[in-house]
């Protein structure tokens, strides 16, 4: 491909990163080129992050129903599995399982909420009340 048919559409990382390509310049040589990427996958990116926004609304609807607890809504939110989550916390997978219940989070040492808070990169009021979280979730 030709350096001036690198595809640059416009998508959800557009500002956060581009990809290298190869593509032959004037002289007929390969040169490095940014993309911000192809229309396909500007559109499968959109569908991700849909799907991840849909997720981040239902954990915190949950959240706010006291049906589970903060944990769950900063999980979605950081992009953290169980796995991710464990191995920054030190707790067992199903120990964090566990403190997705809100009365075994509301029972929960200030050492254990300091951890979380730490993993979620977020203070102690933020981890307690997810109204006080400074993201566009709606």
């Amino acid at each position: 491909m030709k350096k001036t048919d690198v595809p640059q559409h416009k998508s959800s990382l557009n500002n956060v990163t581009k990809e290298l390509c190869y593509a032959v310049d004037e002289t007929g040589s390969y040169t490095k080129n940014l993309s911000t990427g192809w229309d396909i996958k500007a559109s499968a990116l959109n569908v991700a992050w849909k799907d991840i926004e849909n997720r981040i609304a239902h954990a915190k609807e949950k959240v706010l129903k006291g049906e589970a607890s903060p944990v769950l809504f900063y999980m979605e939110l950081k992009l953290m599995d169980f796995s991710i989550l464990s191995s920054y916390t030190g707790f067992f997978k199903w120990t964090i399982k566990r403190h997705l219940k809100p009365t075994v989070f509301n029972k929960l040492s200030h050492k254990k909420l300091k951890l979380y808070a730490d993993a979620f990169d977020i203070n102690m009021d933020e981890l307690k009340d997810i109204r006080f979280n400074g993201e566009d979730t709606k």
